[in-house]
């Protein structure tokens, strides 16, 4: 099978090949460390999350994924003179908080994770060639700056198809020093208002580096002149991607060889942002649903769609997310050994879909079409077919990060499984007393002992073979 990638450079869906044979190169824009993460943030993070996963199991790529962490920002300094703290422990606090908000939603750690401050000298190297190459200058006003020439560079605007005249101007800088308004910092010469340990030297003067530069050096010492994929929030291709290409393309690199964008998740039709006040802190809502609920949630849309923010919707994850959940504990009584090896053969249906530019809603519904099946293989007394479904089950949802048998969901431990046996042999003794009940005609005591397991968060379904159950976590509605 060939993967299909939606590349946002060419505007095409393109043939995945990677620069190396066996080899994958991804690197994408982490977030800056100047608040805590809300669910916007952290959409990225699992969106190339199922990439890096399918890469890996579908493909059998060996990958290695940079995601950096910009500390050093004008964002951060300004949170910091609001709090009074030194920026890196602004930095450092949230960082945690980021790297705790992934962890808790299944996302596997990136193979390097480097600081943009660990990174000066090779931001250094990089300017001074882009200024060698003719196509960035030192700001002629003594303030340190160093812009890029955005007129010296033939194809600037290719990644988000623009017009140099039609851009707006760039703001990451003061613009006495710019030939052009649309010039963007490289460098930051050192404010007097700024604290001294958020100042390097280099040959142009102290200061910081601009952002976009950040990321165009740390892709490059990790991950060669030339990668395979460049990946992050579609708010990102203008203007620090567009940046990225062209400084990093200026100054002789191949760098990304495809560039892929997600959606953003929204609230009323408006990006979720803390300036609209419209953020929901990771945190915040993992105190309130389950991380498989709230994975499932950020993975099921198409990444490059938007997902609209409704109060409905992590109730209708937590209902998806049960329905599978149900079902293997019903046909695999021993779930600690239905972790995926890796050797199971996974249904055409569903690499198919993920190998059109990672269709997760087609592979979804691979799933929970083989749900369905193995359930009616378990209501026809069929538990042999209902085990084989279940393990293909688990592969699927692994595939995606949603296996609700993942121990970092804490639900595969030896101790769950014993609890939801012994649940189990209650529940059916109940649900026993009830089918004689209803064939007594005693609807009365019927209804009261399911009123009772309802009330104690069991749902209880009546089918042609019988009565089955689930939990239902009343915590997700």
């Amino acid at each position: 099978m060939t993967l299909r990638l939606q590349d946002s450079l060419t505007g095409e869906q393109r043939d995945f090949v990677p620069v190396t044979p066996g080899k994958v190169g991804i690197y994408i824009c982490g977030l800056t460390t100047q608040a805590p993460p809300h669910l916007g943030h952290v959409r990225f993070a699992v969106a190339f999350d199922v990439l890096r996963r399918w890469l890996t199991r579908g493909h059998g790529y060996d990958v290695t994924l940079i995601r950096n962490v910009t500390d050093i920002d004008d964002k951060i300094l300004a949170k910091s003179a609001e709090s009074g703290e030194p920026w890196y422990a602004v930095s450092y606090r949230n960082e945690v908080e980021t790297a705790k908000a992934l962890a808790d939603l299944g996302v596997l750690p990136p193979t390097y994770e480097p600081r943009a401050t660990g990174h000066i000298p090779e931001m250094v190297a990089l300017m001074e060639t882009i200024i060698e190459k003719g196509h960035a200058y030192p700001a002629a006003d003594g303030s340190g700056d160093v812009y890029f020439d955005v007129r010296s560079w033939p194809t600037y605007g290719a990644l988000t198809k623009q017009k140099i005249d039609d851009m707006t101007a760039a703001e990451d800088a003061d613009p006495r020093g710019k030939r052009d308004p649309r010039d963007f910092a490289l460098w930051k010469g050192h404010k007097v208002d700024e604290p001294a340990t958020a100042s390097w030297p280099t040959p142009f003067g102290p200061g910081r580096p601009g952002w976009h530069l950040e990321c165009s050096a740390m892709a490059r010492k990790y991950l060669g002149d030339t990668f395979d994929i460049h990946g992050g929030g579609v708010d990102l291709r203008f203007p620090h991607h567009e940046n990225e290409l062209a400084q990093s393309t200026s100054a002789g690199l191949g760098f990304a060889n495809y560039w892929l964008h997600n959606g953003w998740v929204t609230m009323g039709g408006e990006k979720m942002s803390k300036s609209l006040g419209n953020s929901l802190r990771v945190s915040t809502v993992l105190a309130e649903h389950r991380p498989v609920v709230v994975r499932y949630y950020l993975t099921a849309a198409h990444y490059r769609s938007m997902i609209e923010y409704q109060e409905t919707s992590l109730a209708e994850a937590a209902a998806a997310v049960e329905r599978i959940e149900g079902f293997l504990h019903r046909a695999l009584p021993d779930l600690t050994t239905a972790l995926p090896t890796g050797e199971e053969e996974l249904p055409e249906d569903f690499t198919e879909s993920l190998d059109d530019d990672l269709g997760v809603s087609g592979a979804l519904a691979v799933i929970h079409e083989t749900v369905r099946a193995g359930n009616t293989a378990l209501d026809e007394g069929d538990t042999e077919d209902a085990a084989g479904l279940a393990r293909v089950v688990v592969a699927m949802t692994d595939v995606l990060g949603i296996n609700p048998l993942d121990p970092v969901w804490g639900a595969a431990d030896p101790g769950n499984a014993d609890a939801m046996t012994a649940l189990d042999a209650l529940v059916q003794e109940r649900i026993h007393s009830r089918t004689k009940a209803r064939a007594a005609r005693d609807y009365a005591t019927a209804d009261a002992i399911r009123d009772e397991l309802t009330a104690a968060g069991i749902a209880v379904e009546d089918t042609a073979a019988g009565a089955r159950w689930s939990l239902n976590r009343k915590s997700e509605n």
